[in-house]
């Protein structure tokens, strides 16, 4: 389906896929290969991430490893993604930006400081002040489920867009999570039953680059997990993604043009 998304007033269209990469001011994210700390990685990586085809980038400064013992304070993440994103506007300030955040205190900031595109919350609003904020402001939102299994996410999901609607809220992106709250049986099941969540009639992201579903199922590391992801990722546009969330961008722009080259 062609869904639209309003990004400062333009209309992204999600008729063909689009390519999201990550970038992690976070000293702590599990692919340590994605970390970018200082000025210099951090306009390195704006500019590989425009070179190598992506139309979003998405912000993270606080990591979501559930094998962290600490987690990065309110404060530590509002202060990383700040200094980011000032990096991030000299260096580009046209490229659609989303925050990976679920404190809608960062959200915030991010949207009347710096006007970014795109909330991506993993906490499915756990934040009693996220859903008022996004649709308040109209800054499309992605919506992140940590159920496990497809009865229950979808369940999930229609309660919290319905939540979402009635508070005005427009644009609304959906994540399955996958490598959030699932074993690894459940994380495959519900990637194979992917399709099924064209019912919500709403875009669909996935994210599962170099995730643990993918190194643990081949016993490697993250680092070698490339090909995997790459897999991974065509299946999912076969199975109508709208949106790749992925650390190798060129890669999954690669696999975004053979899959349009096949469906034409």
């Amino acid at each position: 389906m062609d869904y639209t998304i309003n990004v400062r007033g333009k209309l992204m269209s999600m008729a063909e896929p689009q390519v999201m990469g990550i970038m992690n001011v976070t000293p702590n994210s599990f692919y340590a290969a994605s970390r970018v700390q200082t000025e210099e990685a951090i306009r390195a990586r704006v500019k590989q991430i425009r070179a190598e085809g992506a139309t979003i980038i998405d912000v993270g400064a606080c990591s979501t490893n559930p094998y962290l013992e600490k987690l990065t304070t309110e404060d530590e993440e509002m202060q990383q993604i700040d200094m980011a994103l000032s990096i991030l506007k000299e260096e580009d300030a046209e490229i659609p930006v989303s925050i990976d955040t679920f404190r809608s205190k960062v959200a915030q900031m991010c949207i009347e400081k710096y006007h970014v595109d795109m909330i991506n919350d993993i906490s499915t609003g756990k934040d009693p002040d996220m859903f008022p904020l996004v649709a308040e402001t109209g800054t499309p939102y992605i919506l992140m489920t940590q159920k496990a299994t497809l009865r229950d996410v979808l369940m999930e999901f229609s309660e919290k867009v319905q939540q979402l609607r009635d508070l005005g809220q427009k644009d609304i992106i959906l994540d399955p999570g996958y490598g959030f709250g699932k074993t690894m049986a459940q994380n495959f099941k519900l990637y194979d039953e992917m399709e099924r969540f064209r019912v919500m009639e709403l875009p669909l992201l996935v994210g599962i680059s170099r995730k643990r579903m993918i190194y643990q199922t081949l016993n490697i590391t993250p680092e070698e997990s490339l090909n995997g992801t790459t897999v991974l990722n065509t299946i999912a546009l076969m199975k109508g993604a709208d949106i790749l969330r992925v650390h190798d961008v060129k890669e999954a722009v690669e696999a975004v043009k053979l899959y349009k080259s096949l469906k034409s």
